[in-house]
């Protein structure tokens, strides 16, 4: 693959709180530790250095377990070890891996553990898929595109979704031309989605030595259970976030998350609502209810059930990141657009909790262009920035580029407003109150030169339709919908026909390179 980049700013497609930060806007350094560049890993190393060695054990006993009907599998003893550190994404379970940019975390997150090795050869470190087995929102992971076409599960199956049963899907593979052996194998062969997923990606990235962990697990939400007793009986962490919040609003950065007063879900199969607390009245003491059901507790009921089934509350949004930097010695976390900046809203909490706050790395990005469209990008000879302007300004760039005529009056523009000053001042030598109406037929003249540019250029994408019509049609190819590839096609797409594809993207992402990269087949 030929490999171009453009820094992200070029793209129009991030905002500016992740652009401050990728580019070390002063403003937001207190939002979070080190900056991730290869020198700053020694620190985190030395900070991450008190992770408990029982943690270790349980983090260990846990991924035995769940990897126990797994043949070929990595080697997870290593993380026993007290020099071993993992580095982290994480992502929902969307079915057959969702949009292109989910495969793009594992691999800048597998690459990142390869090029530490290599800077801290005295130490080991293991790249980590943390399955987002416990979120409830199935309408952001029933569905994928494959080929310009969508293809949606439906169930009436509830709760969290690792815990689903994935074998309905065998209705969607019979609307599917496609043959897709490893993903039938996944879907039909487990009894829930959490366990499809970390066969198929073993699969996939299993020999990278990706680890994919379901934490959705007693042995470790025991681990976090002081975390838990704190958010249910002083609500720390809405505090925390408003105030960083409220900071980060003051400097102009448009808040990502907002905490509820009780950051925790109540977890059964088949459910996972929101915990509230109801203040009491009189002799009445406070009691915690689940929503959408009948249930109620008393505070002490409920920290009972902390002690001896933690498994029933998951941490939302606020306290996920918590959760997972208490259980795992992380250094990293590799994350999208929205996340990074998401967790630069927690780094109080993580500073109440005396846990060290990870490096935050953006994933890499891409644009992936075939041979056959990476010919007809080059034959059209628009630049790679003009590419990702919205379809009505690439247009006219294309056709301003093409043009055997000139499109704009601007030499005549310029005449014209020398002779309409000349008019203005010899007017109001007469009689000042003639300015507004000169100003006003200057106004009418300059719509009609405007009105005049646009019949022309109309005139010259008519001239032009063949080659406009080529442009739109890579333009859509590349840009679905208008936006970016990644967040819409399905890496199968490039997959079936090229099984090299996964390949070609660990050998040529940088994950320190923060910037779009363009990777076109030649």
């Amino acid at each position: 693959m030929d490999c171009q980049y453009l820094p992200l700013s070029a793209t129009g497609q991030f905002s500016t709180f992740f652009l401050d930060y990728i580019t070390r806007n002063e403003s937001l350094a207190p939002f979070y530790g080190q900056f991730p560049n290869p020198d700053a890993f020694g620190t985190q190393i030395q900070q991450k250095r008190s992770f408990p060695p029982e943690y270790r054990q349980t983090l260990v006993r846990v991924l035995q377990k769940q990897y126990a009907n797994i043949a070929q599998k990595p080697d997870v003893s290593v993380l026993a070890d007290a020099d071993t550190f993992t580095v982290t994404t994480g992502h929902q379970l969307n079915i057959f891996t969702g949009p292109l940019y989910v495969i793009y975390k594992m691999v800048t997150t597998i690459n990142l553990a390869r090029r530490l090795k290599q800077a801290y050869p005295d130490y080991n470190f293991v790249p980590v898929y943390w399955m987002a087995s416990e979120d409830h929102d199935f309408d952001e992971i029933n569905h994928f595109q494959l080929f310009g076409r969508k293809h949606t599960w439906h169930t009436e199956q509830r709760g969290a979704v690792g815990r689903m049963n994935p074998k309905e899907l065998q209705s969607l593979f019979a609307q599917i031309p496609e043959k897709l052996a490893l993903f039938e194998q996944a879907y039909l062969n487990h009894d829930t989605l959490a366990d499809a997923v970390r066969y198929y990606v073993n699969e996939l990235f299993g020999a990278e030595g990706l680890v994919c962990l379901d934490a959705d697990d007693p042995d470790l939400k025991r681990l976090f259970a002081p975390v838990i007793t704190d958010e249910l009986t002083k609500q720390t962490s809405a505090r925390l976030v408003h105030q960083t919040t409220e900071q980060l609003g003051d400097l102009g950065y448009e808040s990502i998350i907002s905490p509820r007063d009780i950051n925790l879900f109540y977890l059964t199969d088949g459910l996972r609502e929101r915990i509230e607390r109801i203040p009491g009245e009189g002799a009445d003491a406070d009691k915690f209810t689940v929503l959408h059901t009948n249930w109620a507790f008393s505070e002490a009921d409920l920290l009972a059930q902390v002690g001896e089934h933690p498994e029933r509350f998951s941490p939302n949004v606020v306290l996920r990141p918590l959760y997972q930097e208490t259980i795992l010695p992380n250094l990293a976390y590799i994350g999208g657009p929205s996340e990074v900046p998401y967790w630069m809203q927690l780094k109080a909490v993580f500073d109440h909790y005396k846990t060290p706050f990870p490096m935050l790395m953006p994933r890499n990005f891409a644009l992936y262009v075939p041979r056959v469209s990476a010919k007809r990008l080059f034959k059209l000879g628009m630049t790679m920035e003009e590419w990702f302007l919205d379809e009505i300004k690439l247009k006219h760039h294309y056709v301003e580029h093409h043009t055997r005529h000139a499109l704009r009056f601007d030499k005549e523009n310029k005449a014209m407003h020398q002779i309409l000053d000349a008019m203005l001042h010899k007017a109001t030598m007469v009689d000042p109150s003639l300015e507004r109406a000169v100003l006003a037929e200057t106004k009418r003249f300059a719509n009609a030169v405007e009105r005049l540019q646009k019949k022309m250029r109309r005139a010259e994408e008519r001239n032009q339709e063949v080659g406009v019509g080529q442009l739109l049609a890579v333009k859509n190819e590349l840009f679905p919908n208008g936006g970016l590839q990644e967040r819409v096609e399905n890496f199968l797409t490039f997959y079936i026909n090229d099984k090299a594809f996964l390949q070609k993207l660990l050998t040529n992402f940088d994950p320190f390179d923060y910037r779009m990269q363009v990777c076109l087949e030649k």
